[in-house]
């Protein structure tokens, strides 16, 4: 006999989709505006360094690194990495995600609180999904020879309640960049108001994945959520 899980078809299947639909969006985006070239011939790295320097933070290196949309702002050793495409690319898209990585490195030199949150949360969030599904499936098995073993998986809820609270932080810290990134690029002199509207929009379209990912996480959690409480016998 087989088992369907409506919960996952009614909750998670559809951010899923979501969430898919997003990946392909922020792809499709920045292949659009990948083709956008800049007239002035400014390249990614350029524009990255001219907004490091602007804001103080000439120490900050910037690195290339094989991949695509690979970019980053690595806090450890103080080093914005960008894609090969958007290190040397002289595109809307480029200049964008350059910009959108130094908005990171704007927020860990001033100690952008939710930033910082985030980074403290890491290792916690990293250790309770790897711990939540077993203890959610351990305290159902055994809850069917003791009931106190439901709290067993209640932890293990709550533990995978620790990446719906990452994602929620690191939410608000993107948008921050993003936010950044586009103050910078409208008082760049070199770039026109058509160029700025590609950026704008590849912003936009990499910060609805994050989105997806909180709404696929928080859709997991009631999921696993009614399916402890199924199994509770407490009640």
């Amino acid at each position: 006999m087989f088992y369907i899980d409506w919960t996952y078809i009614i909750l998670v299947l559809p951010a899923i989709a979501f969430s898919l639909w997003a990946s392909t969006r922020v792809n499709t985006t920045f292949t659009k505006y990948s083709r956008q070239r800049i007239r002035s011939g400014m390249t990614g790295s350029e524009m990255a360094r001219s907004i490091l320097n602007e804001n103080g933070l000439r120490d900050v290196r910037i690195e290339c690194v094989a991949g695509n949309l690979t970019d980053h702002f690595d806090p450890k050793t103080n080093v914005v990495r960008l894609s090969e495409s958007v290190y040397s690319g002289s595109t809307s898209a480029a200049l964008g995600v350059a910009a959108h990585e130094c908005g990171h490195a704007i927020q860990h030199a001033i100690g952008y609180l939710p930033l910082k949150i985030r980074s403290a949360i890491v290792p916690v969030t990293n250790l309770g999904a790897k711990l939540s599904m077993p203890l959610i499936m351990l305290g159902i098995l055994f809850s069917y020879a003791s009931k106190y073993f439901i709290w067993v998986a209640y932890a293990g809820v709550a533990c995978f309640g620790l990446c719906v609270l990452f994602q929620l932080i690191t939410l608000p810290t993107e948008y921050n960049a993003s936010r950044r990134a586009i103050r910078s690029l409208e008082s760049c002199m070199r770039l026109s108001d058509d160029e700025i509207v590609g950026s704008k929009k590849v912003l936009n379209a990499a910060a609805l994945t994050y989105v997806a990912a909180l709404t696929v996480t928080i859709m997991q959690l009631l999921r696993l959520l009614i399916r402890v409480k199924r199994n509770d016998r407490t009640d």
